[in-house]
């Protein structure tokens, strides 16, 4: 007898993008923030992602808590990397959920299905995506997470959109970066919460918590109707 599963999506993508010279003549929105710095797709030792302390700095649990991340629902931690969120939404989530590790890169998709195999994480599964398009079913994710990786997505407005069709009625979209200038290893969340509301986000909620230094934000959005 196959269990329901709900379904809970962690989110992180890449792609670069050059700004235009706009001199002189108005752009269509999306095409201007298409168009904005980003920075390059990680694509080193994933174990980076693993180091020491990490849990206690980004105060991960509670980011779960607030994404309503529970018994039963389903994870996909989109732009997974190494599945360092991965599997601590996946033990969250428990045997009735499913995490959909989701990432562009190959080699990331391997080692997290490698990684579940050895801590034998049966409801986890791993997505190769597009940058745009994190090629999951339609009506099937009740929360999603982009973990230090939005400033990384060249063309956001199109890749939320996307998104907004495997979001369930009353979902939450957590996305966790660091204040910068796109090209950095950060973005600044108001170019975050204008790209989101151009895409039918509304703003639920922001924190700050998730770093002591406060270049860190974690915001929450939910689609419009």
């Amino acid at each position: 007898m196959r269990m329901m599963q709900t379904l809970v999506v962690a989110v992180c993508l890449w792609a670069t993008a050059t700004p235009g010279d706009c001199a002189g003549r108005q752009e269509p929105a999306a095409a201007a923030d298409q168009q904005r710095k980003t920075s390059e797709p990680y694509t080193g030792d994933l174990s980076i992602f693993e180091s020491a302390g990490r849990e206690k700095r980004l105060q991960i649990n509670r980011v779960m808590d607030i994404l309503s991340i529970n018994a039963g629902k389903s994870v996909a931690d989109i732009g997974a990397g190494s599945g360092w969120f991965t599997v601590r939404a996946a033990k969250r989530v428990g045997g009735g959920g499913i995490v959909y590790a989701v990432d562009i890169n190959p080699e990331a998709v391997r080692y997290i299905s490698e990684r579940a195999g050895k801590e034998k994480l049966q409801n986890v599964k791993a997505i190769l995506s597009k940058p745009d398009d994190p090629l999951l079913p339609r009506d099937s994710v009740d929360a999603v997470l982009l973990l230090k990786t939005y400033h990384e997505v060249a063309h956001p407005v199109e890749l939320l959109r996307n998104l907004r069709a495997v979001l369930r009625k009353g979902a939450k979209v957590g996305i966790i970066d660091r204040n910068g200038n796109g090209e950095n290893h950060g973005v600044g969340k108001d170019v975050v919460i204008r790209e989101a509301k151009e895409a039918g986000y509304k703003l639920a909620e922001q924190y700050d918590f998730v770093k002591g230094d406060g270049m860190d934000y974690f915001l929450v959005f939910t689609a419009g109707e």
